[in-house]
């Protein structure tokens, strides 16, 4: 793609796949790993906490054997139209990826700004960078027809906060009350059997003044390392029930939360899939991945707040 500013690198292509889609692949950890960089890169992804401020922090793992560590900085995010960030690590430079939607298809262009000419020629020239944003949205098409309808939902953030108090405010009640849902709601009501195969039985306060019950049946508990289990909306007797909401949602869906501490700070990263669904069921999942983030950024939001309470 050609360009009249001598500080820029930028490529454009068009894929074929929906916009939402594309812009996901862009926000989704799971799925950002398989495909950014030039050809022979792979990628650890630290935490990725896709809004203005957030932080996304990656380690690139270059064929030759050597470890690049990345930290971009979000400036805007709007989904799915666009989100602009800085790369704080080695060469400075503030990027820029729109989302397009042409007929069903959807044009991706990428452009990344230096602060001057020189600084992009010598990035250029040093790193390949011109040929590495070219192969980097390549790889980007060749992962999306690899995607499935029943594909997992997965976000992550790293909290200010040591392992085993994020443990605790995950599996306490007198902590969880103060800060688990969407913005908006509050714990009225909660039970907890904290056992492989017992159960966190609870109500949420909605802004219309309602009650939306929920239930976690444990599958797997390994302090303060991980949380496994099956979740549900239920009604007040810890019954399974169908969701509160006029769509076709899976009846029971699997959850991972993982805990990783580094530095003394703490990585959740929620993985989240369909479990008893339908065809339809799972499509429905899968086409409520952005509905999805809005909710658990928003829960991340006020665990965030929580913890600068609770901490001395």
């Amino acid at each position: 793609m050609s360009t009249e500013d001598p500080r820029e690198i930028s490529s454009s292509r068009v894929f074929d796949a929906p916009r939402d889609l594309v812009f996901r692949m862009w926000t989704d950890p799971k799925h950002i790993a398989q495909w950014w960089g030039p050809n022979g890169f792979t990628n650890t992804i630290r935490t990725m906490d896709v809004r203005p401020g957030g932080v996304w922090e990656f380690v690139m793992h270059g064929p030759d054997g050597r470890d690049y560590l990345n930290r971009i900085v979000y400036v805007e995010v709007v989904e799915p139209e666009r989100i602009v960030y800085d790369h704080v690590t080695g060469p400075l430079f503030r990027a820029t990826a729109t989302f397009e939607d042409e007929n069903g298809k959807t044009r991706l262009t990428l452009r990344a700004i230096f602060e001057t000419a020189e600084l992009r020629n010598r990035v250029a020239e040093e790193f390949g960078a011109v040929e590495g944003m070219h192969q980097t949205l390549d790889r980007l098409g060749e992962h999306l027809p690899t995607l499935t309808d029943d594909d997992e939902f997965v976000i992550t953030r790293s909290f200010d906060a040591p392992r085993e108090l994020m443990w605790k405010v995950w599996t306490e009640l007198d902590h969880m009350k103060h800060w688990f849902g969407p913005k908006g709601t509050n714990i009225v009501s909660s039970n907890l059997d904290f056992r492989p195969g017992g159960m966190y039985h609870y109500a949420m306060g909605t802004p219309d003044g309602g009650k939306m019950w929920g239930r976690w049946v444990f599958r797997e508990i390994v302090p303060p390392e991980r949380l496994v289990f099956v979740s549900a909306f239920s009604n007040e007797n810890a019954e399974v029930a169908p969701a509160p909401f006029p769509i076709d949602w899976p009846s029971e869906t699997l959850s991972t939360i993982t805990f990783e501490e580094r530095g003394g700070k703490t990585t959740v990263t929620v993985r989240w899939k369909a479990l008893t669904a339908t065809e339809a069921q799972k499509k429905t999942f899968f086409a409520s991945h952005a509905s999805m983030r809005g909710g658990w950024t928003g829960t991340f939001d006020q665990l965030e707040a929580y913890l600068k309470e609770v901490q001395p």
